[in-house]
């Protein structure tokens, strides 16, 4: 049988770790709870190192279900109407067992009904839950549970959650179109260089004349594709492998983030998305009741760009030392103008919320404005490109054909 390491909370109030054998995890668990324990975490202990690899080859499945944004943005709703509705948590969250769809989801809500019965909060059981539920999402449910009113929370929730995702769409949909338009391009232009120049370059061997410069280029280019595409995909791979890591350091995200935001045509569009981001996330968890210093630490978090977090995190400093929200956020130089002055209207009103909340109103429709005159500057764009480049190829290619007369007779 499996062994299991568990942290447990004793009825004394004292926590402790131990080991324990059953069949399963909720085996395990009820064994604990016969002993009166409240079981703050278990996992399963591997018997050799490969089972642990084993373990984490199937957590990076591709195949494997996870939990999406459109789970929660159901969940949050029915278990809002259920709270609502004066149905107890543990017996709304069996009810939703059933209705769920996905497995891995439907794993999550059995383990957090499970840890309610245990004795642990809703917050906290959801915290265990990170593959499910993030750093706001555990927030705000906790404000929920100390405030009285997880059910306008679950609801609030389900509203952002469906806002976010609406905003990550758009700057997919801005992406996608230039992406698939440059990857039919580039696909285009190799077939050309390895499949058909490797053909017109026989002809023009036949001829034995010297080929225009361009032609001779163009030639060299196919050759060295040809034979050097698996180093060029090696090389391309290492490149990708090596900014990936690069970009996992503290310094790379940092820097590379701050080039993301001054870059053309993608770098706007990337600071108003960060400043809806920012605004709806924090206006939300204002709204609900979140401490103002451990909202923006959970804003800081889910920024999603290393410049917007410092500059968060600097406003956090600032808040707690006596200084205003705007006043901080003014100094990073990283928020436009209307959004600190409309933040600062918001705190002398004493409308924060509101304020915050009508910021990412207007930056979601900014973004869709972007969006669009993006998709439109970077469609003619990619053509004239892909048109150059293959006009480029096909003059460079037939620019012999034009003396093909004088090559024949140079020939004879």
């Amino acid at each position: 049988m499996p062994i299991f390491a568990y942290r447990v909370r004793l009825p004394s109030g004292e926590e402790t770790r131990g080991t324990i054998e059953a069949q399963d995890q909720n085996a395990a668990v009820n064994k604990l709870r016969q002993q009166k324990a409240i079981v703050q975490e278990i996992n399963v202990m591997h018997k050799n190192q490969l089972d642990a690899i084993i373990e984490k080859l199937k957590q990076f499945n591709p195949l494997r279900p996870t939990v999406k944004s459109k789970d929660l943005v159901l969940f949050s709703r029915q278990l809002s109407t259920l709270v609502s509705a004066g149905v107890p948590i543990v017996q709304g969250l069996t009810i939703l067992m059933d209705q769920i769809e996905n497995p891995a989801f439907k794993k999550v809500v059995v383990g957090i009904a499970d840890d309610i019965k245990a004795g642990i909060s809703i917050a906290d059981a959801m915290r265990k839950q990170k593959e499910a539920f993030s750093d706001l999402y555990v927030a705000m449910i906790k404000a929920g549970e100390i405030g009285g009113i997880l059910d306008v929370i679950l609801e609030r929730l389900s509203t952002y959650l469906e806002d976010a995702e609406a905003l990550k769409g758009k700057v997919k949909g801005a992406l996608m179109y230039p992406t698939i338009v440059a990857i039919i391009a580039a696909s285009v232009t190799v077939f050309l260089l390895v499949v058909v120049i490797p053909t017109f370059q026989e002809i023009f061997s036949s001829f034995g004349a010297d080929l225009p410069l361009p032609t001779k280029i163009l030639i060299g280019i196919s050759n060295f594709l040809r034979f050097y595409i698996i180093f060029l995909l090696i090389g391309i791979a290492a490149i990708i492998v090596g900014f990936l890591q690069y970009y996992k350091t503290e310094k790379g995200k940092l820097k590379m983030d701050d080039i993301f935001l001054k870059m053309p045509l993608f770098g706007p569009l990337l600071r108003k998305v960060a400043v809806a981001k920012f605004t709806r996330t924090l206006g939300t968890l204002v709204k609900s009741g979140v401490p103002i210093l451990q909202a923006l630490d959970t804003v800081a978090q889910t920024a999603g760009n290393k410049i917007i977090e410092r500059a968060i995190l600097q406003a956090k400093e600032s808040i707690r030392e006596g200084e205003k929200i705007a006043d901080p956020l003014k100094k990073s130089g990283v928020f436009p103008p209307m959004v600190i002055q409309m933040i600062s209207v918001g705190e002398e009103t004493g409308n924060l919320d509101t304020m915050l909340s009508k910021i990412a109103d207007f930056y979601d429709q900014e973004v869709d404005v972007a969006v669009k005159g993006l998709t439109s500057m970077i469609e003619p764009i990619v053509i004239c490109v892909m048109g150059i480049v293959i006009g480029a190829i096909v003059i460079a290619m037939f620019m012999p054909m034009f003396s093909l007369g004088g090559l024949a007779g140079s020939a004879g």
